[in-house]
């Protein structure tokens, strides 16, 4: 049966780089061999557009999961679909542990999950709040974990619009760091997923630059995207989806 799957998967994948990208202005993919070829990895990525997942499943040299927002699997036909090719869903904005287990499951596996730590689309010209959801699952699972910039897709399919426009979309790789390297001497488990935060933003802004996009920082964290169940004991963060 897992055979069956991996196969529907590059099958999926294969159309969706035909059709969607191919045939409508192309696909670059920078460092993809900056993706381990195994073992458990996060892949963190700026959200512009709702192509973001199929270009980085498109790009990636390995199959991925990821998370999509809970109303994404309302339509059954829709929800399958998404459901075969890795995608699980999440309550957005919530506490969601199951999805946190699942998340921690996946890597303990030894499987590669896509996140878009901004936990929503943006606007183009900036990179939101870090969810402090990503440096738990870094923490807990030991995972490598891999920037990504996208770049082009926020025109190719902007908010709101129902059809695709022509435009190359750059999928753009960084190197692989883990969160104990970040964390390493600070004792602060706040101060250290606040380091973790900086450092992840720093590189997907570089990420976006080798791909041609200059975005902005968001200074820090809003309230809205930190819970106090985060704050105090970082067991049931708010996850991150698409």
């Amino acid at each position: 049966m897992r055979g069956v799957l991996c196969a529907w998967y590059d099958f999926i994948r294969f159309l969706a780089k035909s059709l969607v990208f191919w045939l409508t202005g192309g696909l670059k993919v920078v460092g993809s061999d900056n993706l381990p070829g195994e073992g458990p990895v996060i892949v963190a990525a700026n959200h512009l557009s709702h192509l973001d997942p199929p270009a980085v499943a498109c790009a990636s040299r390995r199959r991925l999961t990821f998370m999509a927002r809970k109303s994404l699997f309302k339509n059954r036909a829709f929800g399958w679909l998404i459901s075969s090719v890795g995608a699980f869903p999440v309550r957005r904005g919530e506490a969601d542990t199951e999805a946190v287990r699942l998340s921690l499951r996946l890597l303990g596996e030894g499987r590669a999950v896509l996140m878009f730590p901004e936990g929503t689309r943006g606007d183009g010209k900036s990179l939101g709040p870090i969810s402090s959801g990503i440096a738990m699952l870094a923490s807990r699972s030991g995972a490598a974990v891999v920037p990504v910039g996208l770049v082009g897709t926020h025109d190719k399919l902007p908010r709101g619009s129902k059809s695709i426009r022509r435009g190359r979309v750059t999928v753009v790789f960084g190197s692989p760091f883990t969160y104990e390297e970040v964390a390493e001497g600070i004792s602060v488990p706040k101060v250290a997923r606040e380091r973790f935060a900086a450092e992840l933003t720093r590189r997907i802004l570089e990420a976006c630059k080798t791909g041609g996009l200059e975005l902005t920082a968001s200074a820090a964290e809003s309230p809205s995207r930190t819970t106090p169940q985060v704050d105090a004991a970082n067991e049931h963060p708010t996850p991150e989806s698409v």
